[in-house]
């Protein structure tokens, strides 16, 4: 018998199967449509209530308040014998029974939700790796204020298909495609910036978490060391990898993703294919693959998708740089895809999230599917329009002969860091530019002191040969600063000019950044608040000569392209 028909008449309401039970004044479900059972016996006589003298109304029994019954000692069909007969249920109206029947099936939906949620988050926590990468990072999914994710591409073959991208011994891989994304301030705006696998710079020492809990430091290298040896060489965690980015850039890198191959394969797969445009035919003429692309507008994905991401056979130059901005083309044509087909799709979206998860490895600090979709809807208000990408500026590595590897560009590397550290927008997002006015303002605003009371020692730390020396005797000569004093060089270059005091020292910092033409991303209060050194001045590349003010640009002239650029024209 099914559990449709089981204990009741056929055709019977589904409504009349809820009876009240009077002993706990809830409804209660009966299959049978009959009274609820009768309670047992209590083990103690009961204690009637005392009540009031008189008569009882129409000679009935005392029962417990309940929906109006028939008195059966009293019925029609004569007094109860040893078969009870079946009650009949009082009548409800149409609109009640659909109210009953209407909460049964809501409790069901609840329930069966709940438990359906439950599994889902279940199994994406599950999917989930997660490193601990000690003090770098932060433990706020996005805090107040500009964030910055590094999302890396680690390059490790291990998986179904993947040895056709070449063998290799280390298991871990390496930083392979790697993007940085800072997010503005006031979520307005976003600036995607790609770091060549193959650019050469510092990596500096990185203490790792190891397996027993124990700490482990790996010695840095100097700046002859490919970016992609930032993971998975000696031991380097993506904790590595991200302080790398911050000494490189000076921002502060608040949460890394990392995805390997098979991501990008199922990730193409859950969205339905992702949209790409050829102005002429691509063909893996190498043989690792079997990418064979025509003229114009192809979908693709799984296998083929990650062929077109790793080619660079039959680009321009055949170079790395040529398949990042192929990569570039990619990410913004499945960012369009998601947001304007998945998002609205529950199942896609779970299947997306299946799919990413299950090659996602992260921080602790966004380590649940709670803190990702967290992070998830804070990224998705923004405007694709308002979603920069770009390369990060580099030349030709004037170290070697015949160039393979690539540098910072010395002029233009350091103008797209200082939009990003005063968190300017690409897009020209006009909220956005009134706020870092505005925070510029407010930072500078207050007191200055006199120049006489300045107290500041001045490194140099990649500025010009000797401008450490030269903006000492200038301020000293030309700008009453008696107490400044010539360091030399600093112990490590920085990024742009910076400015480090104590907070009483803020009206000393003030005057100072008024005479140097300091920008308010130079100025870097310290929690110490005891000023009773010198503040220190560090020149950096930005620093062009003594008495020329130093200004964050409003925009700089690099390849640019925006999330909402289709790759195919109409």
């Amino acid at each position: 018998m099914d559990a449709q028909s089981r204990g009741r008449a056929e055709g019977a309401d589904p409504a009349d199967q809820w009876v009240l039970n009077p002993q706990t004044g809830d409804y209660e479900l009966r299959l049978d449509g009959g009274p609820p059972p009768t309670p047992p016996a209590p083990s103690v006589p009961r204690q009637r209530t005392p009540r009031a003298p008189g008569p009882r109304p129409g000679g009935t029994r005392e029962r417990a308040p309940g929906p109006p019954e028939r008195d059966e000692d009293t019925a029609p069909d004569g007094p109860r014998d040893s078969h009870r007969r079946k009650r009949k249920q009082p009548k409800r109206s149409g609109r009640r029974k659909a109210l009953m029947w209407t909460g049964g099936v809501m409790g069901l939906v609840l329930v069966g939700g709940s438990a359906f949620a439950y599994y889902w988050w279940d199994r994406l926590y599950g999917n989930i790796d997660t490193v601990d990468i000690g003090d770098v990072g932060s433990d706020t999914v996005l805090g107040d204020g500009p964030a910055n994710i590094l999302v890396i591409g680690n390059d490790v073959r291990t998986g179904k298909g993947n040895e056709a991208y070449g063998n290799r011994d280390n298991v871990t891989g390496h930083a392979d495609t790697t993007l940085l994304f800072h997010v503005a301030g006031d979520r307005s705006n976003a600036t995607v910036v790609s770091i060549p696998r193959d650019l050469m710079t510092e990596i500096p020492d990185c203490e790792t978490r190891q397996s027993d809990g124990s700490t482990k430091t790996i010695p840095g290298s100097d700046g002859t060391t490919r970016f992609n040896e930032s993971y998975g060489v000696e031991g380097r965690d993506p904790g590595c990898t991200m302080r790398t980015v911050e000494q490189l850039t000076g921002l502060d890198v608040d949460h890394f993703m990392m995805f390997d191959f098979n991501a990008v394969k199922t990730l193409s797969t859950a969205v339905g294919g992702v949209e790409v445009c050829l102005e002429e035919p691509l063909k893996d003429t190498s043989g690792g693959t079997k990418l064979d692309l025509p003229e114009g507008k192809s979908v693709i994905q799984g296998e083929e998708a990650l062929s077109f991401l790793r080619n660079r056979h039959g680009l321009k130059n055949e170079s790395d740089l040529d398949r990042i901005g192929m990569q570039q083309k990619f990410v913004a044509s499945m960012l369009r895809r998601l947001k304007e087909d998945t998002l609205s799709s529950p199942s896609k979206m779970l299947d997306v999230a299946d799919a990413a998860t299950k090659s996602l490895t992260v921080d602790k600090g966004i380590g649940s599917p709670t803190k990702l979709l967290t992070l998830a809807k804070e990224l998705g208000k923004i405007d694709l329009k308002n979603i920069t990408l770009m390369t990060l500026p580099v030349v030709d590595n004037p170290d070697e002969p015949t160039p393979v590897t690539v540098v910072p560009d010395p002029v233009k590397a350091p103008q797209v860091f200082s939009m990003l550290q005063d968190d300017v927008s690409f897009t020209e997002v006009k909220k956005q530019q009134k706020k870092a006015k505005d925070k510029q303002e407010a930072l500078l605003k207050g007191a200055r002191a006199e120049a006489s009371a300045v107290r500041v020692d001045v490194l140099n730390g990649g500025g010009p040969q000797g401008a450490a020396g030269e903006t000492v005797a200038w301020l000293q000569n030309s700008q009453g600063v008696p107490l400044s004093a010539n360091q030399g060089n600093a112990p490590a270059k920085v990024t742009r000019t910076q400015l480090v005091y104590a907070p009483d020292q803020a009206d000393q910092a003030r005057k100072l950044a008024d005479l140097m033409g300091l920008p308010a991303a130079a100025m870097k209060p310290t929690a110490d608040a005891g000023g009773d050194g010198p503040m220190t001045l560090t020149l950096g590349p930005d620093f062009k000569k003594a008495g020329v003010p130093i200004a964050t640009p409003k925009k700089v002239d690099v390849p640019q392209s925006r999330a909402d650029e289709k790759m195919c024209k109409g």
